[in-house]
């Protein structure tokens, strides 16, 4: 939900989203270009300074978004720094691996800078946009069908939580620690109960209306759709060409 919300206060929102993705598509391309972990960082910085700083999203929410994947990704090079041997007995013994030290950082780099990628278009473009635009470069309307449906169970989620959340609060279901235990049960329960007939309603009206068909959204125009194009292409380039070049500095 805080990512769609980014998307639709980006300051570049009107901006075309073949634009926005051929942007971000050139900063995964120059994630894997990047020979070092130091033109990998670089990428990732100016991915981040061009959703900060050009498409308006609040640095703030933004290292809300990057937060739990960066955090992740830290568990995930700790986990590599440690690796298994033989102890000559028939045993198993936990090791550091130093020596892999400096491909982890190349990997952590990389991820950062393919990360930051997916977070410029996603914080910038709506997915009713990204949708549209799916459609027009002839993505499988199957999977096109499971995203809208997803989206759309999302805020219906959301709306079940908040109610039931708001009602339990009322009845001060969260006293004590015992009582939020089984208060969370409660809510877990319900949410199960409400998310499953709500998506049951939803798929009973589209069949009431005959929706036999894929769920389409109103495209928008963008009139400067060619010159955004451009630009964006020439960045991408630009981009590319700092990571070449940055590997071998």
């Amino acid at each position: 939900m805080l990512i769609e919300q980014a998307a639709y206060a980006s300051r570049w929102r009107p901006v075309c989203p073949g634009a926005k993705a051929a942007f971000a598509l050139a900063g995964l391309i120059a994630a894997f270009v990047a020979a070092t972990p130091a033109a990998a960082l670089l990428v990732a910085a100016l991915l981040a300074l061009a959703a900060v700083a050009g498409a308006g999203v609040g640095l703030g929410l933004y290292l809300r978004v990057a937060l739990p994947a960066t955090g992740f990704l830290a568990l995930s090079c700790l986990s590599l720094l440690v690796s298994l041997a033989g102890d000559g007995a028939g045993g198993i013994v936990w090791q550091l691996a130093p020596d892999a030290a400096p491909r982890i950082a190349e990997l952590a780099a990389r991820s950062l800078a393919a990360l930051a990628a997916m977070l410029f278009l996603v914080l910038s473009t709506p997915l009713s946009d990204l949708i549209v635009l799916l459609r027009r470069l002839r993505v499988p309307e199957v999977l096109l069908d499971l995203m809208v449906l997803c989206y759309r169970m999302l805020f219906v989620f959301s709306e079940a939580l908040h109610d039931t959340l708001t009602a339990q609060q009322a009845r001060l279901g969260f006293v004590s620690t015992r009582r939020s235990l089984h208060t969370l049960g409660l809510l877990a329960a319900s949410l199960a109960a409400q998310v499953w007939l709500r998506a049951r309603h939803l798929h009973l009206a589209a069949q009431a209306r005959n929706g036999d068909g894929p769920l389409r959204f109103l495209p928008r125009e963008f009139p400067a759709a060619r010159r955004e194009l451009r630009i964006a292409l020439a960045a991408g380039l630009l981009l590319l060409a700092l990571a070449w070049a940055g590997g071998r500095v």
